[in-house]
């Protein structure tokens, strides 16, 4: 397998991960975790996984960057594709429908093409580009809504997905400028991790921490979080480092799409859902945009 097609590979995977997490989550939360807890938790444990990681593969070990310059990126990778991002997306939920955060945050990989065209000279605004995003978010409504759109606008909830998304974007393009060759994805993932915990911190001044050694003793609890920081969080965020630095932000970005249609799959195999013909006909869409995007000369 050469090096571009198990970067494509790793990047479906690693979505596929990140489409079915919103059960876990859902369940965290439920059982009385605070959104933002429940962030530092899963980076916590991903960050000592990865700590653990770089002693026996002897990677880097030194704890700043190369510059300043540098140190200043990762503190915005931590906070855009961290704390913020969480953040964000999880109060959207509070605010406003499931599914009107599922949809705009989805907007994250056209808000991303829109930001490196306005700030990258080398990125050409294509139509064969624009069509295939265009074709996937088609496809990701039709998935999410599934039939029963009921567009409810709440301009708070609404403002904090569309938010989440722009955050992801920035992260997904800022990330290419440490990622081409001085710092390996590990580094990358533990500077990001490390600052995610760190700037989400100020959260608890407003909201006191109130997790008890009692709720983290429930089996099904625990599971969660240890899936989410170990799975979620430390493998995928490495995997998807390593993915935007082999081919490119833009594309990688635009496998944000699948997450629906992996939520739907998952839901049907574990909660015994109906996959209906919408759900198809939307996923097939989403396949479409993404493979026309994926297929597109970016420079």
């Amino acid at each position: 397998m050469n090096k571009s097609l198990l970067a494509h590979t790793l990047a479906i995977i690693t979505v596929c991960v990140w489409g079915v997490t919103f059960v876990n989550t859902r369940y965290a939360v439920d059982s009385g975790m605070h959104p933002t807890e429940l962030f530092v938790m899963r980076f916590a444990i991903a960050y000592l996984c990865i700590w653990c990681f770089t002693l026996f593969a002897k990677k880097r070990r030194s704890l700043w960057a190369d510059s300043l310059k540098d140190e200043l990126i990762f503190i915005s990778l931590g906070t855009t594709g961290g704390s913020a991002y969480f953040t964000a997306e999880n109060f959207a939920v509070k605010y406003t429908l499931v599914d009107n955060v599922s949809f705009i945050v989805c907007t994250a990989p056209l808000i991303t093409i829109i930001i490196a065209r306005l700030f990258t000279k080398s990125v050409r605004f294509s139509s064969r580009l624009m069509a295939g995003s265009v074709i996937a978010l088609v496809g990701v409504a039709i998935v999410i809504f599934n039939g029963h759109f009921v567009l409810q606008l709440n301009p708070k909830g609404d403002f904090l997905a569309l938010l989440a998304a722009f955050f992801w974007a920035v992260y997904s393009l800022v990330i290419k400028k440490v990622s081409g060759g001085r710092y390996d994805a590990v580094f990358i993932t533990r500077k990001v991790f490390a600052y995610g915990i760190i700037t989400a911190l100020p959260i608890f001044f407003f909201d006191p921490w109130h997790v008890t050694p009692e709720m983290l003793s429930k089996p099904a609890l625990f599971g969660n979080i240890i899936y989410l920081g170990l799975v979620a969080s430390f493998t995928c965020f490495v995997t998807w480092s390593w993915v935007i630095k082999t081919i490119g932000a833009l594309k990688t970005s635009n496998y944000v799409y699948l997450n629906p249609c992996t939520t739907v799959i998952a839901s049907a195999i574990a909660l015994n859902e109906p996959l209906t013909a919408l759900a198809i006909v939307g996923s097939i869409l989403i396949l479409a945009g993404v493979f026309l995007v994926n297929t597109t000369k970016l420079s």
